[in-house]
């Protein structure tokens, strides 16, 4: 993955999955311009999870989200859920269909795939989370050898 060797999540606290979101947002498209179609769909969607993850791990976001009893946080499609009735996220990206591409990729060599559009999807996401934008010469540099 692309934040592999670049950072040691623990020692970033709550922010880890902001800083690591970032990451896979890069690699993703660097690998998507690169034509690593699959790898690139599979960093963003780690990038989604990290970007979720790190919303709701505020104490403060966390008191303004509709959480209910029973509710598993460690559960993307619940995380997603709890975002959209919460009225963080409006359901312009459709979560479900994204991780129905996802188990697509991983067990297809070859998904015809307009990522372009998923990808503007995608940034409008991790725009509405706070996520994006960010200055990418904040993050640490790319090493080539992450694939």
């Amino acid at each position: 993955m692309p934040h592999a060797g670049l950072m040691d999540e623990r020692a970033f606290g709550p922010e880890g999955s902001l800083q690591r979101a970032r990451l896979h947002i890069r690699g993703g498209k660097r690998r998507l311009r690169q034509g690593k179609l699959s790898a690139g769909i599979v960093t963003l969607y780690d990038a989604v999870s990290a970007a979720m993850e790190w919303y709701v791990s505020s104490p403060e976001r966390r008191k303004e989200l509709d959480i209910r009893e029973g509710d598993d946080l460690n559960d993307e499609k619940i995380l997603y859920d709890i975002l959209l009735r919460s009225g963080v996220l409006d359901g312009s990206f459709d979560y479900r269909a994204f991780d129905g591409l996802i188990q697509k990729v991983l067990y297809e060599d070859e998904v015809g795939l307009d990522y372009e559009k998923s990808l503007e999807e995608i940034e409008s996401f991790m725009t509405r989370l706070g996520v994006m934008p960010f200055d990418e010469s904040e993050l640490p540099p790319e090493d080539p050898s992450t694939f």
